[in-house]
């Protein structure tokens, strides 16, 4: 079997997606660039498909130059949300793994379909002085990648409104851990915005942030 070592890490992280709380059940999907042995695509988790017990002949192949929206690979169908995946892929050079989470505080965040402000500089971890929020589409369409497009335009993760959030890394680990990042800043934001409204970070120091952040998380 090709690429078996991917396909056990995208289940041995699909299966995180439910330990950590990411994505309950069979919610979110992973996938993995390809390009090796000939082999331009990118390897990404089946539509429908409970985690534990995914197999890694399960996991589905898909080419960058596919040309229909048919897919006959032994029967397999791969993640309805395939389509931002394939788009991230083809004008995010640098990325190499995406992770798309339905978890809890950045799902209830994106319901207000709005950016998450600067209220704690650790928002520069998506790659900006905020974390945008694509517009609202219908799960699966090429309406809704076109929004995640846009709102990971300078970004590395967004919020997907009344969905989710979508992170890349230069690996599957570092797309996941950014996914746990946004989270957990989602949830703080959330525990603030209880108490009032949080104060927030300038352009000016956020610039600042983005700049040091350069060398963040090096090893």
């Amino acid at each position: 079997m090709k690429n078996l070592d991917y396909r056990k890490k995208i289940i041995e992280f699909s299966l995180k997606l439910n330990t950590t709380n990411l994505s309950p059940l069979r919610s979110g999907n992973i996938s993995i660039r390809i390009n090796e042995d000939d082999e331009d695509g990118y390897l990404i988790t089946p539509s429908g498909k409970k985690y534990e017990n995914l197999k890694p002949e399960d996991i589905v192949f898909m080419p960058f130059n596919k040309k229909n929206e048919s897919f006959d690979e032994k029967d397999k169908n791969p993640s309805s949300e395939w389509r931002f995946h394939h788009d991230i892929y083809k004008n995010k050079k640098e990325a190499k793994a995406i992770v798309h989470a339905h978890s809890p505080n950045a799902t209830a965040v994106s319901s207000h379909g709005k950016p998450v402000p600067p209220f704690h500089y650790m928002v520069a971890l998506a790659g900006g002085e905020d974390i945008k929020c694509a517009n609202y589409a219908t799960f699966g369409t090429k309406e809704l990648s076109n929004n995640v497009i846009k709102a990971l335009e300078n970004r590395k993760a967004c919020l997907m409104s009344n969905h989710g959030q979508v992170a890349f890394g230069n690996n599957l680990e570092e797309a996941f851990e950014l996914a746990l990042e946004i989270e957990n800043i989602c949830h703080q934001y959330v525990i603030a915005l209880k108490i009032g409204d949080p104060k927030i970070l300038s352009f000016e120091e956020m610039k600042k942030v983005l700049e040091k952040a350069k060398n963040y998380k090096k090893e």
